[in-house]
């Protein structure tokens, strides 16, 4: 397959300011979002911020220690006879409540700008800016930037180094010999000021009193920052070609080229310590490396010569898709919605979205990119068994919304979900299957075992009917249903089924007796509730498809991203085209139409399937850059990128078990031409 002509006929172009699509480069670890100039001269022409993110650069408000878990107020739940705590609202404990949520919370590390001069000196706007022709190159992850400010012409590449978190730029204008372009580095406020999300989205440029910035050296050449706030700091290098540095404000750097020529090169360097700055031609060379190899390496599908007009924008969303997962979602923690592009949920990562985020990689041929998030469970399985000790249950419970440190935060939500409970289990199998060794059982052991003991402690026996019951309290993974009052969603019914049977499988391959638990509770998970021939959001909910008709479908889960081992088929198929019609699909979020393209698939609708992947939808909108939008201040949110690609595998690879003709999600009526190679079949 021509692999770079598939790329490249996809590389994101802009000729006009687009507030919702700023291009990004990075390594999975590091990021940097620009506007049009390649730097972040005018983020206030964006509807989010322009960010400088990594996965190490964290900060606690007043300290690491200001709180903890123990100071939240608890809400007692009745579970079957005993009280089970959950810290679901701030109670008289207000100021506890919101520093757990928003601590620690991932900083933006700092603003790259260009800072313009019209000809007598005046500050140029961004109404100065024309003649735009924006392009990323996805074949070298590198931007190229060109315009003109009042009449006179600009170029700019920007990269990222492919291991240091480094940005390199190089620059060519005749602004610069006459004196009216400089390039400044602004610093903002480490703290969280709002408890509202939408507000915390933006840094805090504020409150130059929290935090410090001291232009610690200087040389020629190349100089060294430090930032402090509290008890966390970073430090940041910078290096140019030519010219010479100035503090301009209290967090504030400015470079003044040399007017000797027309070019500057320069990089910053981010880091905790001692950040690197290799050259902008060393950036360069490294990021084309790095991407042409992630390209030549792993799958690849091609939707060329396909009548169907929706191929073309699929085959975009796909590759656009592996792009920005690589970056934002395949680095060593698990990644908050937005990536590394700006702050959401104060940065942190939501466990249930892992999965979304990550379970095509290995599908892809990816796997390395699932394996450096996946050890982190290992480092925070101590928090996880206290969580569960905690509730009175055995084994580990995932929490649900953390950050760096993975202890959970209070929530009017997050507490009471469970569905993030297999994913740690099943993303170990699909890396197992992609590197069956003992080696990987023994790596994953405690993650599975500890897992499935935490799910059949769990599990509630109806000593009457002899089945075992999901809450409550749980909140299903649609989460407009309530703690207290929700049983039994079919998603996890199977979910708990299809973990403890991976669990003993796992034992069965290590040749260890497994936990006789675990084949009791997956023998005998009620039946998932069904209501005149259809599947229920869960037992208690007989208002599924009139007032609870929206968030996430995700009953239709259990048969699609699960086997579906407890489920009637036809019974799925009703439910799925219930769905389809009564829906209200912008409450929906941007993983749910490839979930729904998977039940279509494994059900054997590939017309279905295509139209659920590609619903005109709001929440279903894939924007220049390739972002999956979603609402106004959530125009990134990788799970429905992630959910692409792993959808896509499923219908071009099949699953466990199929045996038809290839290509089973995609119609056969010649509509369609899909050429693959390297997939993998999902479970």
């Amino acid at each position: 397959m021509d692999r770079q002509n598939i790329v490249e006929r996809h590389h994101p172009e802009l000729t006009k300011w687009d507030p919702l699509s700023p291009f990004t480069v990075g390594n999975g670890e590091f990021a940097f979002s620009c506007d049009i100039t390649g730097l972040q001269s005018f983020p206030e022409q964006y509807e989010v911020p322009l960010g400088t993110q990594s996965h190490w650069g964290w900060h606690f408000t007043g300290g690491h220690n200001r709180f903890t878990e123990k100071d939240a107020a608890y809400q007692m739940f009745d579970t079957y006879g005993r009280l089970v705590g959950y810290p679901m609202k701030p109670g008289d404990k207000a100021e506890a409540y919101h520093w757990l949520r928003q601590n620690p919370h991932r900083l933006h590390l700092g603003r790259i700008s260009f800072r313009f001069l019209g000809e007598s000196g005046e500050e140029a706007q961004a109404s100065d800016v024309t003649n735009i022709r924006q392009k990323l190159n996805l074949w070298t992850g590198t931007i190229t930037s060109e315009y003109t400010v009042q009449g006179v012409p600009v170029r700019v590449t920007t990269a990222c180094h492919s291991e240091k978190d480094t940005v390199g730029v190089h620059v060519e204008s005749p602004l610069i010999g006459k004196g009216r372009l400089q390039v400044f580095v602004r610093f903002p406020g480490p703290d969280m000021i709002h408890t509202a999300w939408a507000k915390s989205v933006f840094p805090d440029w504020e409150n130059d009193d929290r935090h410090s910035t001291e232009l610690a050296e200087v040389q020629e050449h190349r100089a060294l920052l430090k930032r402090s706030m509290d008890e966390d700091g970073y430090e940041v290098a910078w290096e140019w070609s030519s010219g010479r540095l100035l503090k301009t404000g209290a967090h504030e750097v400015t470079l003044l080229p040399g007017s000797e020529s027309d070019t500057l090169e320069f990089s910053v360097g981010f880091a905790t310590q001692s950040p690197e700055t290799p050259s902008f031609r060393d950036i360069e060379a490294s990021s084309e490396r790095y991407w042409e190899s992630f390209w030549m390496n792993g799958a690849a599908i091609d939707f060329a010569g396909s009548s169907d007009p929706r191929a073309f924008e699929l085959e975009r969303r796909v590759v656009l898709s592996q792009f920005l997962c690589a970056m934002h979602s395949g680095g060593s923690l698990p990644p908050q919605e937005t990536g590394l592009m700006y702050n959401s949920w104060f940065g942190k990562a939501h466990l249930e979205m892992h999965w979304w985020h990550a379970s095509h990689f290995p599908l892809w041929g990816r796997e390395q990119y699932l394996q450096k998030s996946m050890g982190w469970y290992r480092d925070i399985l101590p928090i996880a068994r206290d969580l569960a000790a905690s509730q009175g249950y055995e084994g580990a419970r995932w929490p649900k919304m953390v950050g760096f440190d993975g202890k959970p935060c209070p929530s009017a939500v997050a507490p009471g979900l469970i569905w993030q409970q297999p994913h740690p289990m099943v993303m170990a199998g699909l890396l197992y299957e992609a590197n069956p060794t003992r080696e990987t059982l023994e790596h994953y052991r405690d993650i599975v075992f500890e897992s499935a003991d935490f799910m059949v402690s769990y599990a509630h026996l109806d000593e009457e009917k002899r089945v075992y019951d999901l809450g409550p309290p749980l909140i299903p993974s649609q989460e407009c249903h309530p703690l207290s009052g929700s049983k039994n969603p079919p998603y996890e019914l199977e979910y708990w089924k299809h973990g403890l049977e991976l669990a003993i499988q796992w034992a069965e391959r290590l040749g260890v007796e497994a936990n006789p638990r675990w084949a009791e509770v997956a023998a005998s998970m009620a039946p998932p509730p069904q209501e005149d021939g259809v599947y229920l959001a869960h037992e208690l909910c007989t208002d599924t498809f009139t007032e609870k008709n929206r968030d996430h479908p995700s009953m239709v889960a259990a048969l699609g991203v699960l086997p579906g081992t407890l489920i009637d088929p036809e019974a799925m198929r009703r439910t799925l085209h219930k769905v389809k019609e009564v829906w209200m699909w912008d409450s929906a979020w941007g993983w749910d139409f490839p979930m729904c393209a998977m039940t279509a698939a494994r059900l054997g609708e590939p017309e279905l399937a295509i139209d659920f992947l590609l619903m005109d939808a709001t929440k279903n909108t894939y924007l220049t850059n390739g972002h999956n939008y979603q609402r106004p201040g959530l125009t990134a949110y990788l799970p429905g990128n992630g959910g692409v690609l792993t959808a896509i595998a499923m219908m071009a690879a099949g699953w466990k078990g199929y045996e038809g003709e290839p290509n089973p999600g995609f119609p056969r009526d010649g509509s369609w031409t899909v050429k693959w190679e390297g997939l993998k079949p999902w479970m």
